[in-house]
């Protein structure tokens, strides 16, 4: 039975691990090919390990290990030049682009707001916000040029559709990402490629499950609190993927403009 996505092509950004990696494997088990890229090293600002060359490699091999092709690099979501690289380089070598996945992101936490450094502000709102504007300007000229229609998910946050006390960068960041998927679906709807976001709580990834955030978790004040109302400590990244499917597929193919929690009904909206 042919998947969901056959044929279709997918840009994936923040794909060496984590949630990114998730989504590559997901809409390659939907018969999607991938074009798949990271950054791959660390930044100054940001606290825990990040992706490595061979978390990429290992992205590789699980999509290549599903029968369908995969194209990844390494470049960083702030380089606009870079990024067009890649989709130039993805669409000449696949002949198409239909779903693009503005994954890549980075967390941080700091004792309130007046507190955040100039150089950690600024990282954050780069990478979570410009890296997903840069990525979708990299990718929509050749999605219209197609007339194939299609569709961008940017994964926002829980914190992109609620206040969180100690992360005032990454909170405007995620609610940033609302009103550039807003704006462009309703740019894009002409052209029939639409456009929304994911908001998921706390996801087991290597981003929340490390020393680092274990410390920050387990504060006494509560001032970040990832509690469910559902009876679960955190979503698994398939959890996310799977709305991402979803929203990429025939199925959703009259939703745009939705922001969609994947929050397991997140208390304190």
């Amino acid at each position: 039975m042919a998947g969901r996505l056959e044929g279709k092509v997918a840009l994936i950004s923040g794909a060496a691990r984590g949630q990114g990696r998730s989504h590559a494997v997901s809409l390659a088990q939907e018969g999607a090919d991938i074009i798949a890229f990271d950054i791959c090293r660390r930044l100054d600002t940001v606290p825990y390990p990040m992706a490595t060359p061979e978390d990429l490699e290992q992205t590789v091999k699980l999509v290549e290990d599903l029968d369908c092709r995969i194209m990844a690099r390494e470049a960083d979501v702030r380089d606009s030049a870079a990024v067009r690289a890649l989709v130039d380089e993805g669409v000449a070598e696949f002949g198409r682009l239909d779903v693009v996945c503005a994954n890549a992101g980075i967390g941080g936490v700091a004792e309130n707001t007046w507190s955040i450094s100039d150089q950690e502000w600024e990282e954050m709102i780069a990478v979570d916000l410009t890296g997903a504007w840069k990525t979708v300007k990299a990718a929509v000229p050749a999605m219209i040029q197609a007339g194939n229609g299609g569709s961008i998910v940017i994964t926002s946050s829980a914190a992109g559709l609620k206040g969180m006390t100690g992360a005032a960068h990454y909170v405007a960041a995620k609610h940033g990402l609302v009103g550039l998927m807003r704006t462009l679906a309703n740019e894009l709807a002409p052209h029939f490629i639409r456009v929304n976001t994911v908001h998921p709580t706390g996801v087991n990834t290597p981003m929340i499950v490390n020393d680092f955030m274990a410390q920050v978790l387990s504060r006494a004040d509560g001032s970040v609190n990832l509690q469910n109302a559902l009876p679960v400590e955190m979503i698994e990244p398939l959890d996310v993927s799977n709305a991402i499917v979803w929203l990429a597929s025939e199925e959703a193919r009259y939703v745009t403009g939705v922001s969609l929690p994947v929050d397991a009904g997140l208390l304190q909206r």
